[in-house]
């Protein structure tokens, strides 16, 4: 059994102690965070050691984005691509290298895009688009089981965001957004493990805004994150776990774990 868990948790050194708790109470395997806002030597290594988390792949940069995997499985770091195509730390895949593994997890934080979705007006749009269409490209070509998760930052269902008429027109759920993560959907078959466990119609959010004191007012929420699998790999997950009392912690990200188990 291997289980592994997914987090965007808005700078890894601030929100550690939610970290550590996060680890204790749940005993993952693998840790995937995005945003850790912090570069490759101020990554707090000591803290996840003592934790029993001994092996790392961490793509990051001085103030902005980047993201990491931490294990207690031994893994070798796999690849770092650049979709944004402009130098910024947003993806790092590892495969997992201990004994009975044969596993590839590649952990992805898109851009946000900005506040208005044309490209003609807001060059972020387009450059989260573009993001995703060189991934596209690249899952086209997959020939090894392979996990992908992150910060997708899209909502793609209806009963992913609170609201979806209101929401049509927002950054994150436009019908272009939800066409444009459809085909990377296609171009390997991904599976959504989030819903082969929570079934669409049912409500299903890993996001809240800080704007809101207290994140239950309203529940206006957005399925964000998520965890895709390819077909062969998708027939082992056994168990999908969405943390939402996470965003209830002290100082809390305004992302929430999510956690996969596969009979591996």
């Amino acid at each position: 059994m291997v289980s592994v868990a997914s987090w965007n948790i808005n700078s890894v050194r601030l929100r550690m102690p939610i970290v550590e708790r996060f680890l204790t109470e749940q005993s993952v395997d693998v840790l995937c965070l995005q945003e850790i806002k912090c570069q490759e030597h101020q990554f707090p290594y000591e803290a996840f050691r003592k934790l029993g988390y001994e092996h790392f792949a961490i793509h990051g940069q001085k103030g902005y984005h980047g993201v990491a995997t931490v294990s207690r499985i031994p893994l070798k770091e796999f690849s770092r691509h650049d979709w944004q195509d402009n130098g910024e730390a947003r993806h790092v895949g590892v495969e997992l290298t201990g004994p009975g593994q044969d596993m590839v997890i590649e952990n992805v934080y898109v851009p946000a895009g900005g506040d208005v979705p044309d490209r003609e007006v807001n060059t972020k749009f387009g450059q989260k688009l573009d993001f995703l269409e060189r991934m596209t490209r690249w899952a086209d070509a997959i020939e090894r089981p392979t996990l992908i998760v992150g910060d997708f930052n899209i909502a793609p269902l209806e009963s992913d965001v609170w609201s979806h008429k209101q929401l049509l027109k927002v950054v994150s759920h436009t019908p272009l957004e939800v066409e444009t993560l459809g085909k990377f959907r296609d171009a390997h078959g991904w599976t959504d493990i989030g819903r082969e466990f929570i079934r669409d119609p049912d409500r299903y959010y890993s996001w809240w805004s800080y704007r809101s004191k207290d994140y239950r007012v309203g529940d206006r929420g957005r399925r964000l994150d998520h965890m895709w699998a390819s077909p062969d790999l998708a027939k082992m997950a056994t168990a999908h776990h969405v943390h939402e009392d996470a965003r209830g912690w002290e100082k809390p990200s305004d992302h929430i774990p999510l956690v996969t188990e596969f009979d591996l």
